[in-house]
């Protein structure tokens, strides 16, 4: 087989969370580019079915603290398009009750309410969705689940990122994380007898310069200036740039890569 088709997924039935985002929604443009059969998943209505329209695939609003509604959604899903070849878990819900730039998020001080939310939007989705893909995946004998981290899965944040500005990353995403990773270690292990693999990406720094929301950073912020010096790189990233990866993980290419975290961070975590 030809190097690059190795990394098709040319027939491949993939479903994606998150994937209107920042970072989603070059996801989704990438998948369908390279021959997927695409379902997508997103919680705002307005940004599914544009991205639907765009790219003429199938979508789903979805509300990640609804366990019932997820449940129904996903099932509803897997159903209209039978076999399942990839599940990427893209989804974090990122808004105020996780503790995103608030005031009170810092460990002594943050609410019980932004770890369960953390948990809730990081951790509930991704199980859900893979207990949806299993009986599928294993009785076709195959599949690849890919589950987005973040390099504050592997490594803490550093205080002095956040000192003198609004910004603040809670304790609680990390460790919502960091759970994740575990999930995709276990989930390798138990189903790999399946022919099921499990992987996952860890996302650097990425910096959202032109948009809005809880990852938003103003393009001319002292803070960039200090992401960019930590990376080995001296920048951060560019949301086209988790592609590669992304693609190894679901194709042919990474059919014997199980169990393990990838790490998409411009080498924030070597140092």
């Amino acid at each position: 087989m030809k190097a690059s088709n190795l990394f098709s997924l040319q027939g491949k039935t993939v479903l994606l969370t998150g994937a209107t985002g920042f970072l989603g929604s070059e996801m989704s443009r990438a998948l369908a580019e390279n021959g997927a059969k695409l379902t997508i998943f997103g919680r705002s209505e307005e940004k599914v079915n544009a991205l639907k329209e765009e790219l003429g695939v199938e979508g789903y609003v979805i509300d990640m603290y609804d366990t019932d509604a997820m449940k129904k959604t996903y099932a509803q899903a897997v159903e209209k398009a039978g076999t399942v070849d990839v599940l990427i878990n893209n989804a974090h819900e990122m808004g105020p009750g996780c503790g995103f730039n608030q005031p009170g998020a810092a460990l002594e001080t943050a609410p019980l309410e932004h770890f369960a939310n953390n948990l809730s939007g990081g951790m509930t989705g991704p199980v859900l969705a893979m207990q949806a893909v299993f009986p599928g995946m294993k009785a076709q004998g195959s599949g690849s689940i890919i589950n987005t981290c973040t390099m504050y899965s592997l490594v803490a944040p550093d205080p002095a990122l956040y000192r003198g500005t609004d910004k603040m990353n809670p304790a609680g995403y990390g460790s919502a994380k960091a759970a994740l990773m575990q999930l995709t270690r276990y989930a390798a292990s138990f189903w790999g007898e399946h022919g099921i693999r499990v992987n996952a990406i860890h996302p650097g720094p990425f910096a959202n310069t032109e948009g809005t929301g809880a990852n938003a950073v103003d393009p001319n912020a002292p803070f960039l200036k200090v992401l960019n010096d930590k990376t080995c790189l001296g920048r951060t990233g560019v949301p086209r740039e988790l592609i590669g990866a992304l693609l190894l993980l679901a194709s042919d290419a990474g059919s014997y890569i199980t169990g393990q975290g990838i790490s998409v961070d411009g080498g924030w975590t070597v140092r």
